[in-house]
């Protein structure tokens, strides 16, 4: 088998890792190894190093003195802050996005949130009920369309960040609901508001989508808090 360059490598497992962690198959708190990321994914020990520090630079790993790295743990008081700080800047995306979306900004909304509506949200696993991997896809899609056409490089950025960091939270709430959600319908009101160019109303719906799902996890603090497993 031909050896990928360095670089490939490094985008290949930082992808690969990344996905791990929002899907918290690597659970928080977990240590993640270098030797055996290495092994399982046939790359050079540079290439996982050099993918753990991008993950580092997006807070999306911690590297610890003599210990290497490890998922970053989750907390109530993490998940407020995130939430509050990315209703802030979605805000901001939202305005300026109807400000300045045209007919081919509508058509790519449109046809984010036909597919969006058309996948169910959550898939079986075993006896336990999990977020589909298909949806959590067309939902980043839906979310990202509706404010692709904000026009800051510098907004979008910040708004990535805070959306990876805070998918972690809203895969570990899918199975923790005890009350009945009809995100769809959040969905539907969302996306009325946005191409009805009603900012102030797609703001505050926006709002209360983000705050639903932190509700809900706080609701769970004892399952949050609990350690950590190391990944299988």
């Amino acid at each position: 088998m031909a050896i990928q360059p360095a670089l490939t490598q490094a985008d290949n497992v930082y992808e690969r890792l990344k996905a791990d962690i929002l899907s918290c198959r690597l659970r928080p708190g977990a240590k993640i190894r270098i030797n055996e990321v290495a092994r399982d994914l046939a790359v050079s020990l540079g290439a996982v190093r050099e993918a753990l520090s991008r993950l580092a630079a997006e807070d999306m790993a911690v590297a610890t003195a003599q210990k290497g790295f490890r998922v970053p743990e989750v907390s109530i008081a993490d998940l407020v802050d995130l939430t509050e700080t990315r209703i802030k800047i979605e805000e901001l995306c939202i305005r300026a996005s109807i400000e300045h979306g045209d007919i081919e900004w509508e058509t790519g909304l449109v046809a984010a949130f036909h597919r969006l509506q058309r996948l169910p949200e959550t898939e079986m696993d075993g006896d336990k009920q999990i977020l589909s991997e298909r949806w959590a896809s067309a939902h980043q899609q839906f979310h990202g369309a509706i404010v692709a056409a904000c026009g800051s490089p510098s907004l979008l950025k910040i708004r990535t960040v805070l959306y990876a960091q805070t998918e972690r939270y809203r895969r570990l709430s899918v199975p923790m609901r005890t009350v009945d959600r009809d995100v769809a319908a959040e969905h539907q009101a969302i996306f009325d508001a946005v191409i009805g160019r009603d900012a102030d109303l797609a703001a505050l719906l926006m709002d209360k989508h983000l705050r639903l799902t932190t509700d809900i996890l706080v609701e769970s603090l004892p399952q949050i808090d609990e350690p950590a497993s190391a990944p299988t």
